[in-house]
This record gives structure tokens, sequence and C-alpha cells, in this order.
């Protein structure tokens, strides 16, 4: 298939264009551009070669031609969310709106929506929640992942299909990498001071899932029949991954030797705690065969940080963490308040 994924040169994107065009299709990308300069080892490819594009400037004719498109684009979590509730909205919700109806304006038949199980949000029990149960988002960002599916629904007919794939909380080793989500977190405090610190209390649960793992359902959802994806939403992840994050902390811990786990003063439960149910998944595609474990992740993560000497002034700059990035593009005037950035704005064409 010939692909448009906008997002490609962030934390997912980084790994999935690779992945989808070593399954055979060929892969265009789009990004805004936000973190280029902040990657783990070698630059990637592209950094700097490629103008950065906005997908909320997006026209029907620069989509033309494509048989999928999908939209990894977004102010990638709740602290960056919060930081400007307008401009997340205006990236998240009104972005990837416009970027489906330009999609099928242009006859784009199939589009990838990549949702968060955050958007379940605070759990009213302790049951794993499935796809048909209701949302409690607490922050901006889930909110916009709920509001957003809500909208792309309303797009979807005969000859358009959204699919909207909630992935569970990515962790795992990028070029493009993130340190503000959880196991990538817990394991490069942990390399760098010797202490795995928990900011909550640790009886919080949620969600796993490694990055190749939701490339790899991204690609299923591909080279789905229309009939099986149409308008559905998937959770992404597998049920044993469904971890409370004292218990990844322990994980982190056996695998750093001579680290101990501390808490922040005050630390207490997080306002995020929700299991998710992942059968609907593997019922709809049974030859999906998920690839990592999370004591794997926090494996592969250490040999990465290790390799390319991760010290504690990368972890605390804002090399790789999204909100600090945002703030320092802000203050340079680089940014304007709807974190619209400003230059050339011709669509990003990588080769395949």
């Amino acid at each position: 298939m010939r692909v448009l994924v906008a997002g490609d040169r962030g934390y997912i994107g980084a790994v999935l264009v690779p992945f989808l065009r070593a399954a055979g299709h060929e892969v265009d990308g789009l990004d805004l551009g936000l973190y280029e300069g902040c990657d783990l080892g070698p630059a990637l490819p592209g950094t700097g070669s490629y103008p950065s594009r906005d997908m909320r400037d997006v026209t029907t004719a620069e989509l033309s031609g494509y048989d999928a498109v999908v939209c990894l684009a977004a102010l990638s979590n709740d602290p960056v969310g919060d930081l400007n509730e307008a401009a997340t909205y205006s990236v998240n919700l009104d972005g990837t709106l416009h970027l489906a109806e330009a999609a099928k304006a242009a006859g784009v038949e199939r589009f990838l929506f990549s949702s968060s199980c955050s958007l379940y949000g605070a759990a009213k029990d302790s049951a794993a929640v499935a796809e048909d149960a209701e949302m409690f988002p607490v922050t901006a960002y889930g909110r916009t992942k709920v509001d957003a599916e809500r909208g792309l629904a309303l797009l979807a007919d005969d000859n358009f299909s959204p699919v909207y794939l909630r992935n569970a909380t990515a962790y795992g080793a990028s070029t493009r990498l993130r340190l503000d989500i959880v196991v990538n977190n817990l394991t490069a405090i942990a390399v760098t001071t010797g202490k795995v610190h928990l900011q909550s209390d640790g009886t919080p649960w949620r969600p796993l899932v490694h990055i190749e793992d939701i490339s790899r359902a991204f690609a299923a959802v591909l080279s789905a029949p229309r009939a099986v994806i149409h308008d559905q939403a998937f959770n992404i992840g597998r049920n044993e991954d469904n971890v409370q994050i004292r218990e990844v902390a322990e994980m982190v811990r056996e695998a750093v030797p001579g680290s101990e786990l501390t808490f922040a003063e005050g630390a207490g439960p997080d306002l995020r705690n929700y299991r998710a149910d992942f059968a609907k998944l593997y019922d709809t595609f049974p030859d999906l065969k998920m690839r990592w474990t999370v004591r794997e992740g926090i494996a592969e993560l250490l040999q990465a940080y290790r390799q390319h000497g991760l010290t504690y002034d990368d972890f605390t700059s804002s090399r790789f963490t999204r909100l600090r990035r945002v703030r320092e593009l802000l203050d340079a005037g680089a940014l304007d308040e709807e974190l619209r950035r400003q230059g050339d704005a011709s669509l990003v064409r990588q080769q395949s």
C-alpha cells in the first residue's frame, strides 16, 4: 500500500515507518518537526533535510494517491496538554479531523488513528476495560482522543474507513527517544542516578506495550479486510502487561545492579488508574504475535542507554522530555501560542 504517516519523526514514528517499509509498504511522512535533533545515537534519517509540515495545513491535493493515512501526530502526553489546553485541542482534535477530512476528500480509503487507552482515565473498579467501556479521561490529552474518535466516526462511510488504535502506555528504545513515559523514565533514572524514583505511590494500574508491537498492530490493521476494521476501536497491548507502577519499578530495580526504590515526598495515587482488555484485538487478528515483554523492554532500554552514554544531564534536558522541549521552543519564539512553526510548509516526501 501507499501510506502517509503523520508524525513520522516522533517516538513511535521512528520505529513504525521502517517497520512498515520492511513489510513492503511505500511510506511517506509529514511532521511538524518539534523534536528535530532530539535523538538518541545517530540522527534520525532525514533530520535537518526536510521542511516541517503541520497536519492542520495539509490540502486534499497533497493526499491524492494514498491508500491509507496513519495519524500519529499529536501533542503526545498529559503534561504538554496541561501546558496549553487550547493548543492541545488545536493539534490533537482539529488537526486530526482536518487531516481526515482532507484524506476523505482525496479518496483515501483507510485512516488509522493512533488513539490511547488513557481515554479510559480513572476506572471505577479494578476490572479490565474493553473497547465498549465508558470513558473517564482525566486530562486534556485524553479528552482530545475521545473527541477525535467521535469526530472520525462521523466521517465513516462506504468509501472511508477510520480505525481507532487505542495504544497502551508505550515503552521501548527509539532513535527519537522519550523519557516522559513510565518504563523509559524509570529505567533512565535508575541508570543515571542509581535510584528507581516514583512520583506516585506505585499502586495505579497501567497497561503497557512496546512500540515495535504497536507497529505490528498497525501493520495488521493496514492489511486487514475492510469489513474487519471499519469504524472499529482496538485496545493495543497484551493482557499480561497490565501492571501496577510499583511492579515496573521492581523490574527496573532488579535489572539495574545496586539501584534502590525511592518515592517522591508525599507520593500518592495517580488519577490515571485502569487496566485494559485486549481480547478483541486477538479475536480479530488471531495470527498477531506481540514480541515484547516489559522485562525484555527494560533490558533493551538499558542496552541503548549504555551504548549511547545516557547521562543525568541528558535525562534532565529538553532532548527527551516533550514538555521541556515545547517550552524551550516557545521561549525561543520558534512556536506561536497554537504551537505553529514558521517556514517552509511543503509536504515532506521521504524516499521509500
